[in-house]
């Protein structure tokens, strides 16, 4: 799969960025000496955790370079790797292990997140925040497109059940918070929500086809959409985005 492209990511900076900030609220550890943010992407996410612990020592794991080079010149006295999340080994227990729209694109969550647990000092804390719109129109469009247009569905998967994650979570020795919010994202066009998942959702659809067949398929995606979000009375659209929230603590004993 191509790169990522974190001038695309960013185009919708501020809305990507409140549920970060939302989930950092959360956490509740004043003091952190190591800390990662995995999936870090551009850099965004990893600046709310440097202002939150100006004195840690941050890692961010991504494996776009592309996101890494911004996240970098964004953040020098961060340190930033490539590297597979499932795959990736602190130098030592973490106090925080912080992961903001990632984790969804990782498989085999049954043996992921008890891995992370087990990455957490005594009282360290798993942050996870994860998109959890499967459902919504805007990703159900996704599929029916490529369907209609003989192309097999891509992408992650949905979301495990919320009882699972607290199962895999409390059973690997963490107390465990769950909600899900669902924001409502004022858009000027049902382009700007194509614009907006072509950065993430779309991109798997996008790159298994030639330039002519990615013409078809935005084009009987946006009709979709058109037919789904209906505009309000100021012109704008509500993009509906579910996201589901975790945070587990790790026993002290």
């Amino acid at each position: 799969m191509a790169d990522w492209n974190p001038s695309l990511y960013l185009q919708f900076a501020s809305e990507r960025t409140r549920p970060a900030a939302e989930l950092l609220a959360r956490i509740a550890k004043p003091s952190a000496s190591y800390i990662a943010d995995l999936g870090c992407g551009p850099g965004n996410s990893t600046e709310l955790l440097r202002a939150a612990w100006p004195d840690a020592a941050i890692v961010g794991v991504d494996t776009s370079p592309a996101m890494l080079d911004q996240a970098q010149k964004a953040l020098p006295d961060c340190q930033f790797v490539n590297a597979d999340i499932c795959q990736w080994q602190p130098e030592q227990p973490l106090d925080v292990l912080y992961a903001n729209a990632s984790l969804q694109w990782v498989p085999d969550h049954p043996t992921l997140f008890p891995y992370l647990a087990s990455l957490l000092a005594k009282d360290g804390v798993l942050a996870v925040q994860m998109p959890d719109n499967w459902e919504e129109p805007s990703h159900a469009s996704m599929r029916q497109a490529a369907n209609e247009l003989g192309h097999p569905p891509r992408g992650r998967t949905p979301l495990a059940g919320v009882q699972k994650y607290y199962d895999w979570l409390s059973g690997s020795g963490c107390e465990v918070d769950i909600w899900r919010t669902t924001y409502f994202h004022p858009m000027e066009s049902h382009q700007a929500i194509v614009d907006w998942l072509s950065a993430t959702g779309l991109r798997p659809y996008l790159q298994a086809l030639d330039s002519l067949s990615q013409q078809a398929f935005l084009q009987r995606y946006l009709q979709l959409l058109e037919a789904h979000y209906p505009r309000q009375q100021n012109g704008q659209i509500l993009l509906a985005f579910p996201r589901l929230f975790i945070i587990a603590r790790r026993a002290t004993s």
